[in-house]
C-alpha cells in the first residue's frame, strides 16, 4: 500500500503548515492497529492525547462543598494592643517636636548678635581666676567630727606637671 498521501500530510505537519482536519487525518492514521513500520516512530505522537485523556471531572458534592466554605463565617483574630503601641505615634512626634526646638534654640544662638549674649552673662564670669588649683591638691579639709569645713589650706600644693 502506498502511504505517500500520509508521508506529504507529516512533511507539512512538520513545516507547520496543516490544517486542523490535516492533523485530524493524521490521528486517526496513527491510531489504526495497521501502521506501517517505516512510520511507527511517529505513532506515540499523534496518539498521544488519545491514550492519556485525564478525566478532571468535578464531583457531585464540589458545588455544596464550595458554598459551605463559602458561607462559613470567618473567625476574626483578636490582636491585643499595648500601651506603648498605641502611644508610638505620639512619641515619634514629641521626638520630632524636640528635635525641632533644639535645633531651633541652636540656630538662635549661633546666628544671634554677640552683644545680646554677654548682657545675659553675670558680670566677672569669664575672668580667669589664678589661684589654688584644686584639681591639683584638694585645700580644703573636712572635720569628721564635726562635719564642718575648716579654713582652706593657704600653701599651693606641689605642681605635679614640671
Amino acid at each position: 500500500m502506498d502511504y505517500k498521501y500520509i508521508k506529504q500530510l507529516l512533511d507539512r505537519y512538520w513545516k507547520c503548515e496543516t490544517s486542523l482536519a490535516e492533523e485530524d487525518i493524521l490521528r486517526t492514521f496513527f491510531s489504526q492497529s495497521t501502521v506501517p513500520s517505516e512510520l511507527l516512530r511517529y505513532r506515540e505522537l499523534f496518539t498521544y492525547g488519545q491514550l492519556n485523556k485525564e478525566t478532571d471531572v468535578l464531583s457531585d458534592d464540589f458545588d455544596e462543598r464550595v458554598l459551605s466554605v463559602i458561607d462559613e463565617p470567618a473567625p476574626v483574630k483578636a490582636r491585643t494592643i499595648t500601651m506603648t503601641h498605641r502611644l508610638k505615634p505620639f512619641f515619634k512626634a514629641a521626638a520630632v517636636v524636640a528635635i525641632f526646638l533644639t535645633l531651633g534654640n541652636a540656630a538662635q544662638v549661633s546666628f544671634s548678635d554677640d552683644s545680646d549674649v554677654r548682657t545675659n552673662v553675670p558680670a566677672g564670669y569669664d575672668k580667669v581666676h589664678r589661684g589654688t588649683s584644686v584639681a591639683m591638691g584638694d585645700s580644703a579639709v573636712i572635720d569628721t567630727l564635726h562635719q564642718h569645713l575648716s579654713q582652706p589650706v593657704t600653701q599651693p600644693a606641689a605642681n605635679l606637671l614640671k
